[in-house]
């Protein structure tokens, strides 16, 4: 019984990592006749994994996808990947803390003590760091809507919220009437998920924050188009407009810097707000816990710094100076 179980287990791992097994191959592998590779077919069909059977020449078996959850089989590497998934997700999707916790108990209860160890080792604490940038979580129904559209290839209209959450009516100044568009890839960076879409009103591609949506799904399709630049990650991270919005901070401050804005949009802390000025120019506003904070991440950007404001960031920056001045000593 137990060389049947440990064959079983074989089986579904070999069955996992490809799409399509020929019988003889399957029976190869686990060192047994064809006649029993096919009886622990039987026995994982019997544990509802939804094993299909492909006919002809080139056919053989297939692990499809089921109506329910059947057990899984993870090896340590994975099982401690997933591990630090259920940990960390709740932080960007809303309302997942408490079924990504019954996850992770499940988990743990079913694993070998040696991965459980490992497990409890990489167990996280999640702290508010002095540099964290924080964002709103994102609304499941929003991601659903915006994913499956993106995966169906289908149009989206989607109407967006103003900075603090709430919808803007038809009659108030601030109101932007619903766009429909074409969603193309949907990317997390920087805790911020992120959707790359085409806007067919504007004829232009346009980045929109997927948590200041309010997406309505459609069944017409659309045919892919070529990104610009073509790769999606690059055109994310050095978009100027992304649909942020400030992140609330105790102190917030703006400057123009020297730098065009695609270089400081891929360098800028999460939460700030990136302006176009000229091919050269661009004008940030961003946040911190304190104005030498925000002087601080300023200086980062290594160039000329103009049109700072407030006043207390202005004074943030002569104290900083100061300080500089002193740890270096006298110019030679």
């Amino acid at each position: 019984m137990a060389d049947t179980s440990r064959r079983a287990l074989r089986l579904l791992s070999l069955l996992m990592a490809r799409r399509q097994w020929p019988l003889g191959e399957l029976a190869s592998r686990l060192g047994v006749s064809e006649r029993t590779a096919r009886r622990d077919i039987e026995t994982l069909r019997g544990l509802d994994y939804p094993i299909t059977t492909v006919r002809g020449p080139d056919g053989g078996y297939r692990l499809g996808s089921g109506h329910t959850l059947p057990p899984l089989l993870f090896d340590d590497d994975q099982a401690l990947a997933v591990s630090v998934a259920l940990q960390t997700a709740p932080s960007t999707v809303f309302g997942l803390a408490e079924d990504a916790a019954r996850a992770l108990d499940t988990l743990t209860q079913v694993m070998p003590a040696r991965v459980r160890a490992s497990m409890e080792a990489l167990h996280l604490t999640r702290l508010q760091n002095y540099w964290e940038f924080p964002t709103p979580p994102v609304a499941p129904d929003a991601l659903t809507a915006v994913g499956g559209a993106v995966r169906h290839r289908h149009v989206l209209t989607v109407q967006t919220l103003r900075a603090d959450g709430t919808r803007a009516l038809p009659g108030d100044g601030d109101f932007v009437p619903a766009r429909r568009v074409e969603p193309h890839h949907l990317v997390v960076w920087a805790a911020r998920w992120y959707l790359v879409a085409y806007d067919l009103a504007e004829e232009a591609w346009r980045i929109h924050r997927v948590d200041r949506l309010v997406p309505r799904p459609t069944t017409q399709p659309f045919t892919d188009r070529a990104l610009p630049g073509g790769d999606v990650a690059r055109f994310v991270m050095t978009s100027h407009d992304r649909g942020d919005v400030p992140t609330a901070w105790p102190c917030m401050g703006t400057a123009r810097l020297d730098l065009p804005a695609h270089v400081v949009a891929r360098w800028a802390p999460g939460g700030s707000v990136i302006q176009h000025l000229d091919a050269d120019h661009c004008r940030l506003t961003l946040g911190a816990w304190s104005w030498a904070g925000v002087a601080g991440i300023l200086s980062t950007f290594d160039t000329g710094i103009t049109e700072v404001t407030p006043e207390e960031l202005v004074g943030a920056c002569h104290r900083l100076a100061e300080r500089w001045s002193a740890a270096t000593g006298p110019t030679a």
